[in-house]
C-alpha cells in the first residue's frame, strides 16, 4: 500500500470528519461518551446502532434500561448497561471536573468505570482533541505490518503509552498527523472512514 498516495486521496475527507468532531454539542457530548463505553469488543456500528436507539428515546433524561437495547448487539451488554447508568447518574460532575483537568485521559480512565486507555482516546478523539492513540487491532495490525511495532499478547498502560509513542514518532516522520492516519488504516481496514 502507498499510504502517502492513499492519505492524498482521502486526506479530505478525514479533515472534514476530525472537524466534525470539533463541532459537539452538548448532548452529543454525552452520547459520544456513551458510545466508547459500548465500543470494546463490539463492532462500532453496532455500538452506534444503540447509541441512536438510546438518544430517540431520550436516555439521558428519562429512567430507562438500557440493557434490552444493547442486548441486540453488544457484547457484554450487562455490565455495559450498568456503566451507562452509572455515568448517566454521574455525568454532570464528571464533566465540569473534566474541563478544568489537565490530564483528561488519565482523569477518565479513572473516573468513568469502563473507560480503559484506548476507550478515552477514541472519547477524546471524537470530541475534537489531538494526538490520542486509539490502539484497537485494527491499528495495531496496520502498525505491524508496516514494521513499527510487534503485535503484543497483552496491550497493558505501559505498552499502550510505548506503542503510542512509537505511533507519534512514525507520524511525525512521515509528516501524517497521528489522528489522520488513525482514521486513514481504519477505512483500510472497514472501507469508510467512521469515528
Amino acid at each position: 500500500m502507498d499510504l502517502r498516495k492513499h492519505y492524498n486521496s482521502k486526506k479530505l475527507e478525514i479533515e472534514t470528519r476530525l472537524n466534525d468532531f470539533k463541532q459537539l454539542n452538548e448532548e452529543d457530548l454525552f452520547y459520544e461518551l456513551c458510545f466508547c463505553l459500548l465500543t470494546p469488543q463490539s463492532k462500532a456500528k453496532n455500538a452506534d446502532y444503540c447509541i441512536q436507539k438510546l438518544k430517540s428515546l431520550n436516555f439521558r433524561n428519562k429512567n430507562l434500561d438500557p440493557v434490552p437495547i444493547l442486548k441486540q448487539k453488544i457484547r457484554f451488554h450487562n455490565n455495559k448497561g450498568r456503566y451507562l447508568l452509572e455515568l448517566k447518574k454521574n455525568y454532570s460532575k464528571l464533566k465540569e471536573k473534566l474541563e478544568n483537568t489537565e490530564d483528561k485521559r488519565k482523569f477518565l480512565v479513572k473516573n468513568v468505570k469502563g473507560l480503559g486507555l484506548k476507550e478515552a482516546s477514541h472519547y477524546l478523539r471524537n470530541t475534537g482533541h489531538e494526538n490520542f492513540a486509539i490502539l484497537d487491532r485494527h491499528i495495531l495490525k496496520n502498525l505491524n505490518k508496516l514494521n513499527i511495532i510487534e503485535l503484543p499478547k497483552t496491550l497493558t498502560p505501559s505498552k499502550y503509552i510505548e506503542i503510542e509513542e512509537k505511533f507519534k514518532d512514525y507520524s511525525k516522520k512521515i509528516k501524517i498527523p497521528m489522528d489522520h492516519l488513525d482514521l486513514l488504516f481504519w477505512s483500510e481496514e472497514t472501507g469508510e472512514i467512521f469515528k
